[in-house]
C-alpha cells in the first residue's frame, strides 16, 4: 500500500492465463478503498477462477459475493438459487461474517451446525448443503487449505414415520370432493370439479402438484396398451411473482413418462375433450383465463375435502397422494418401480420419504414353523390301553397259580 498524499495505492501481482506474473494497482481514497478496487480488478482479469483470488485473510463476505456470482451461473432451478440465496442471507452469513476464511474451524462450523439442528434438523441438513458447497468454492479457489465441513459430526435425523392414505380415507376423501359445495344454501357458482379431477390424477399418478397442474395435452399419448404422460415441467411459485409453469420439473430424473391407470386417464380425457385444437399447449388443469392454477388455491380447496371428509387434523396434503402410490407400487410391485415411477435416482429417498410402513402381521413364518417343530403326536396303535377290572382279576389268578406250582 502506498501513500500518494491523500490518496492511496494498491498494488499486487497476478499470475495470467499465460503464467506469467504481472502487477496490477488500484487507487483509492482510502486503503480499504484501494484495496477493494484493486480485488474488482483482479476478478476481471482473464482467467479469474483459477487459483490465488482468495487466501486465508479474506473475509467471508468475500467469498460470498464470489460464490452468489458462480451461482448465477450454474445449471440449477431458480427456485433452489432463491432457497440459497435466503439461506446464505437469513442464517449463514450473520454466523460467519465476522470471521476470515483461515478463522472459521471445523469446530465453529460443528458448534453452529448443531445450534441449529436443535431448531430444526432439516435447515441444518440444508445449511450444511451450503456450507459444503461454499467451502468447496473456497477450497478451489486457494482460499483455504481444508473444507472445515468435512470433519463435521453426521447430523442425526429425528425418527419419523411416513404417513399414506389408507384405502378409506382415500373412499372419504372421494365422497367430499364429490358433494363439496353442492348442498342447499350454498351461495355462489358452483364448483367445476377441476381440484377433484386432479387428485384423481394425483392418486392415480403419483405426480408432485405442481407437474399435474403442468401437464398439457401435448404431453398425452394414447397408446395400444393405454394412456401414456410425458412429465416435463412443473407449476412453480416464487415470491413476488405469480404461479407459472416451468419448461422442466424438479430434476432430471424427475423428466419422464408414465402409463396412467384407466380411473386416472378417463378424468384426462374428459377434461381434453373441452380443450380446442388451439390449447395443446395449454395446461390441462387451467383457471378462467387460461392460466395456471395456482398452488395455494389447489391446497385452499383441498383443505376443505379434509374437513368434509372429517379428516381435519391428521395433516392430511396432496402430497399425500405420492405418497400413498408410492406405497401401493413398494408393496405390490417392488421398492424399484416406486423409485422410477416417482422419479427418484434412489430407492433410499422413496424408501425413507415415501413408502409407508407396512403394519400387516405375516403369518408365513409361523406356519412354517408349526409344519416343521410341532411335536410328532406318537401312533395311538403303540399305546397300551389300561387293563379292565376282569383283566386284572384274571391276570392275578394267574400269577397266584404259577406261584403255587413247585
Amino acid at each position: 500500500m502506498t501513500d500518494l498524499g491523500g490518496s492511496y495505492r494498491a498494488l499486487a501481482r497476478y499470475r495470467d492465463l499465460d503464467g506469467r506474473l504481472r502487477k496490477v494497482t488500484a487507487v483509492g481514497s482510502s486503503p480499504r478503498a484501494a484495496q477493494a478496487r484493486l480485488k474488482e480488478r483482479l476478478r476481471q482479469r482473464p482467467g479469474y477462477g483459477s487459483g490465488g483470488v482468495l487466501d486465508a485473510g479474506s473475509g467471508f463476505g468475500e467469498l460470498c459475493e464470489l460464490w452468489l456470482a458462480d451461482l448465477a451461473l450454474r445449471d440449477i432451478s431458480e427456485g433452489t438459487k432463491a432457497n440459497y440465496r435466503d439461506d446464505l442471507r437469513l442464517h449463514v452469513r450473520p454466523a460467519f461474517e465476522a470471521y476470515t476464511l483461515g478463522e472459521i474451524t471445523t469446530g465453529r462450523v460443528e458448534w453452529f451446525l448443531k445450534q441449529q439442528a436443535a431448531i430444526s434438523y432439516s435447515r441444518a441438513k440444508h445449511l450444511r448443503t451450503l456450507l459444503n458447497q461454499m467451502f468447496g468454492f473456497a477450497l478451489r479457489h486457494d482460499g483455504i487449505g481444508r473444507n472445515p465441513v468435512e470433519g463435521t459430526s453426521p447430523l442425526a435425523r429425528p425418527k419419523h414415520q411416513v404417513h399414506a392414505l389408507t384405502l378409506e380415507q382415500v373412499h372419504a376423501l372421494r365422497a367430499a370432493a364429490a358433494e363439496w359445495r353442492t348442498g342447499p344454501g350454498i351461495k355462489g357458482p358452483q364448483p367445476d370439479g377441476k381440484v377433484r379431477d386432479i387428485c384423481e390424477v394425483l392418486l392415480g399418478t403419483s405426480l408432485r402438484p405442481g407437474e399435474a397442474l403442468a401437464l398439457r395435452p401435448c404431453d398425452v399419448a394414447e397408446t395400444p396398451s393405454g394412456m401414456v404422460i410425458h412429465v416435463r415441467g412443473t407449476v412453480v411459485r416464487r415470491a413476488g411473482t405469480a404461479d407459472y409453469r416451468q419448461d422442466h420439473p424438479k430434476t432430471h430424473a424427475s423428466n419422464r413418462r408414465l402409463a396412467v391407470p384407466e380411473f386416472a386417464a378417463e378424468v384426462l380425457r374428459r377434461r381434453m375433450a373441452r380443450m380446442g385444437p388451439d390449447e395443446r399447449e395449454t395446461t390441462i388443469f387451467h383457471n378462467r383465463h387460461g392460466g395456471v392454477i395456482a398452488l395455494h388455491n389447489l391446497r385452499r380447496t383441498f383443505r376443505d375435502f379434509v374437513v368434509d371428509a372429517g379428516l381435519d387434523g391428521l395433516g392430511i396434503t396432496p402430497r399425500w397422494y405420492r405418497r400413498t402410490g408410492a406405497t401401493v407400487i413398494a408393496r405390490g410391485v417392488g421398492l424399484d418401480a416406486a423409485a422410477a415411477f416417482l422419479g427418484h435416482t434412489s430407492t433410499a429417498v422413496t424408501e425413507g420419504h415415501y413408502v409407508a410402513v407396512d403394519e400387516t402381521v405375516d403369518t408365513g413364518p409361523a406356519r412354517a414353523l408349526e409344519l416343521t417343530l410341532r411335536p410328532i403326536d406318537p401312533d395311538p396303535r403303540l399305546l397300551i390301553a389300561p387293563a379292565s377290572a376282569q383283566e386284572e382279576d384274571l391276570l392275578a389268578r394267574v400269577d397266584a397259580e404259577q406261584a403255587a406250582e413247585p
